[in-house]
């Protein structure tokens, strides 16, 4: 299978659209809103945007229980918006991607409400008693049906990748329900691509079909919904939230992120710091942690293995964070000490993918109301999402946005004190966004050389570039050769042939 040729060179920038900009006052950001800031990404050197889901909902889970696919929710304006918005993000070398919500529905969804009226209808999996997890019917339908999230996003029906005789409703891949709902995802995606939008992220894109040992029918699913968009629609991508690269993109998927949750340790081990997010999740520190005592070779082994079955089949994204989970700046990590991660996600050969904000410093923030179903519950119940869905600080004074509070500390970083200090985080991030657009070395092929796998982290890019991170408090020094002159950096110096690097530093040598 063909992966489009620009996803190598993309640089993604998430958009969670409430909170970016707002065009018409009513204190919700909207789709004109984004286009308006669209000269400042192209500044930025973003190439790629994803929007957090945009479509019709009743904003239970803030977008991620659709009502409508193919309508714009009304806060955020109209399809002629959206239309609007990638004709000019395309003028500007930018692509758009929306968020498919493929798994499930709003139980405001009128495929929901049909089938809670009509026994006949299994577009959504439904139970003769109340097995665990179901809730009761809202309709004349009897029964019970199966929610995937909260209980008003019921789970449409893609099958059983088992069948159970103590469960008698499950139902096989091949049942007229299952297959009604891949055509439907086929038509929603056509709709929107037709539309000019350049893909897809698909929310929970492992989770389908269910009871699926080795996820063998959800692979099977998304393989065949591949086959399709390569024939009709060959430079589209699809990106998964999966986050297991090395099952998801032999899967079908062109790319897939390395994130906080399932059983892989890759993006814990380098940046939660268990303040603001369950300290058990993982107990030992990161390695973009102050004290220095983490360890890179959890992610090294996970990124080894990743790579190496998916090979030139796709790509691993490496995110700065995203609307699920805590900002890069987050507890006791500052906007200083996010230098570093920033110089690692932008010359690690991963795509990266900047989380709107987080590359002026934007801070997670504890303590805010629940909004929008911003609370979790289930084993991280009482995490607050809400914390990392803030208004997009643009200028000093107060956000046009009101979705949510901002940050209401008096020096919280803003885009245009940032834009004219070029010693600002917004400036290192630009700079190094425009080295690896420059240099193929630093690209997801460029090759990789690791020098040293600690403190600090040195490591060669495409035999001509040498890398070193220092997230920790500590300074180092080191014997490895460093040839070349410095590209970037800061408190970084080499005396006969030693490396030394302060802490919370960082450079980029060139031979």
């Amino acid at each position: 299978m063909a992966v489009p040729a620009w996803l190598s060179d993309a640089v993604m920038y998430q958009i969670y659209p409430q909170s970016y900009a707002d065009s018409n006052g009513d204190g919700i950001g909207d789709l004109n809103g984004v286009e308006s800031k669209l000269d400042y990404l192209a500044w930025l050197g973003v190439n790629t945007i994803w929007l957090n889901p945009c479509f019709a909902s009743p904003m239970r889970d803030a977008g991620y229980d659709v009502a409508d696919y193919y309508a714009i929710d009304p806060r955020y304006g109209s399809r002629d918006d959206l239309a609007k918005l990638v004709d000019s993000a395309s003028r500007k070398g930018i692509r758009v991607l929306l968020d498919l919500v493929a798994g499930h529905t709003s139980d405001q969804h009128e495929w929901f409400v049909r089938s809670a009226d009509d026994p006949a209808d299994h577009r959504y999996v439904w139970a003769d008693r109340q097995a665990p997890g179901f809730q009761p019917s809202p309709g004349r339908r009897e029964g019970f049906y199966l929610p995937n999230f909260f209980p008003v996003q019921p789970a449409l029906n893609f099958g059983y990748g088992r069948m159970d005789p103590d469960e008698p409703w499950r139902q096989p891949v091949d049942a007229p329900g299952p297959v009604e709902n891949r055509q439907a995802l086929r038509d929603i995606m056509n709709f929107w691509l037709e539309t000019g939008v350049a893909g897809f992220r698909v929310d929970m894109a492992s989770s389908l079909v269910k009871d699926d040992p080795g996820k063998k029918e959800t692979a099977a699913l998304w393989r065949e919904l591949r086959g399709w968009l390569d024939h009709a629609h060959p430079e589209a991508a699809l990106f998964s939230e999966w986050a297991q690269p090395q099952v998801s993109v032999p899967a079908g998927f062109h790319a897939d992120f390395f994130l906080h949750f399932g059983s892989s340790q890759a993006y814990r081990s380098l940046f939660h710091n268990g303040v603001v997010y369950d300290s058990t999740y993982r107990t030992r520190p990161c390695f973009f942690d102050p004290s220095g005592a983490g360890s890179v070779f959890d992610f090294l082994a996970e990124w080894a293995t990743a790579t190496s079955v998916i090979g030139d089949g796709g790509h691993i994204v490496l995110p700065t964070a995203n609307h699920d989970f805590p900002r890069l700046v987050a507890g006791v990590r500052n906007a200083d000490h996010a230098r570093a991660a920033m110089v690692f996600i932008l010359t690690w050969p991963t795509l990266p993918a900047i989380y709107y904000g987080d590359e002026i410093g934007m801070q997670y923030q504890p303590g805010l109301p629940d909004l929008e179903g911003s609370v979790l519950g289930g084993i991280r119940a009482g995490y607050n999402r809400a914390g990392s869905r803030t208004p997009m600080q643009w200028e000093k004074a107060d956000p046009e946005v009101t979705y949510l509070p901002p940050d209401p500390s008096p020096t919280r970083p803003n885009v245009a004190d940032q834009r004219q200090d070029p010693g600002s985080l917004l400036n290192l991030v630009r700079e190094l966004i425009a080295l690896r657009k420059s240099e193929p070395a630093f690209g997801p092929s460029g090759a990789i050389e690791i020098l040293n796998p600690g403190y600090p982290f040195v490591y060669r890019r495409g035999g001509k570039y040498t890398v070193a991170v220092n997230p920790a408090f500590e300074s180092f020094t080191t014997d490895i050769p460093v040839p070349g002159t410095q590209v970037l950096g800061r408190g970084v110096t080499v005396d006969d042939g030693r490396l030394r690097i302060e802490g919370f530093s960082y450079a980029v040598f060139a031979d």
